[in-house]
């Protein structure tokens, strides 16, 4: 089953972030995105402003993510 892609709403103000699955085998863009989104261990969790630059690079990594809020 594929996981659904966030689409922006600006009503949310943060989105909570946790790393679920590691980049290790995955493309250097994967973990350069995880990275960029204050993520490089699992478990890890990052509550961040929800822009539409931020919920891009968790689409571009929603294979590896966990999204709430």
């Amino acid at each position: 089953m594929l996981k659904e892609r966030m689409i922006y709403d600006p009503a949310v103000a943060t989105l909570t972030v946790t790393q679920i699955h590691s980049p290790i085998g995955r493309e250097d863009w994967a973990r350069a995105t995880l990275i960029g989104l204050g993520l490089n261990k699992l478990r890890r969790t990052r509550t961040l402003q929800n822009t539409p630059a931020i919920v891009g690079m968790i689409n571009r990594v929603h294979h590896l993510v966990k999204v709430e809020g």
